[in-house]
């Protein structure tokens, strides 16, 4: 069992939304949480700070994925276009886990950047190298294969858009590689839809937010429960 989570958003963070989650997690006992990006809204030390607290408070395995939000902010752009993910790597190496699970192999397909030809930066952006990065780790993977990102790659029938550059051609490539589903945030609204590819289907699944940037959903999170037998079994968990 994994918990998929994502836009926690420490800086306009729903605290009553994460408490309910700590307690979720305490009482379920997932085998890891896999959180796709925008764990801050402005990006700062102190922001990065709070997420590394909270994680490390989970007790157990954390995998994180950087979001748009995880850069220093537009108001930073020299910290912004020199070292843009600075922080955020500070926060993995303190906070971040591998999963380790025989039975799954999860690969990491970065979706930000921090500056493109385009007027909204925000949007999503898959690269070469990345998607080739994703690809190597899949390779002789067996069971359930998952790639995880913060920008939906196709848009899903949400309110929010990720508009990824390059995401139907990455979708078509894992598809290739045995990737049963892509895992992302952005939206702040979770979603679960399968997306037909020139390699065949693939699931994109989306997680909602923790924050108080709602939009359609309550603050939630999804529950992911594989076995050989009975595949891949998402449900959304929303907080009341």
């Amino acid at each position: 069992m994994l918990f998929h989570i994502s836009d926690l958003h420490f800086g306009a963070e729903d605290r009553a939304a994460l408490d309910w989650l700590k307690q979720e997690i305490a009482r379920e006992q997932p085998d890891a949480v896999i959180c796709t990006g925008d764990l801050t809204m402005r990006g700062t030390v102190r922001e990065f700070d709070a997420a590394g607290d909270y994680l490390l408070g989970l007790g157990v395995p954390v995998s994180i994925e950087p979001g748009n939000h995880d850069m220093p902010y537009y108001w930073e752009m020299i910290s912004r276009l020199r070292r843009p993910f600075a922080r955020f790597e500070a926060l993995r190496t303190r906070a971040h886990s591998d999963l380790s699970l025989g039975d799954v192999t999860l690969a990491s397909l970065p979706t930000v950047t921090p500056a493109q030809w385009r007027i909204n930066w925000s949007k999503g952006c898959v690269k070469q190298p990345a998607l080739n990065a994703a690809l190597r780790r899949l390779e002789g993977a067996q069971g359930l294969k998952l790639a995880a990102c913060h920008h939906p790659l196709v848009d899903a029938d949400t309110h929010g858009t990720g508009s990824t550059r390059g995401g139907r051609r990455a979708l078509a490539a894992l598809a290739g590689a045995g990737v049963s589903a892509v895992l992302s945030g952005h939206v702040h609204d979770p979603f679960d839809l399968k997306v037909e590819t020139e390699n065949g289907p693939i699931r994109i699944i989306g997680a909602g937010t923790l924050s108080e940037r709602t939009r359609a959903t309550l603050p939630s999170y999804n529950r992911l429960d594989y076995t050989p037998e009975t595949g891949l079994n998402v449900t959304v968990r929303a907080a009341r």
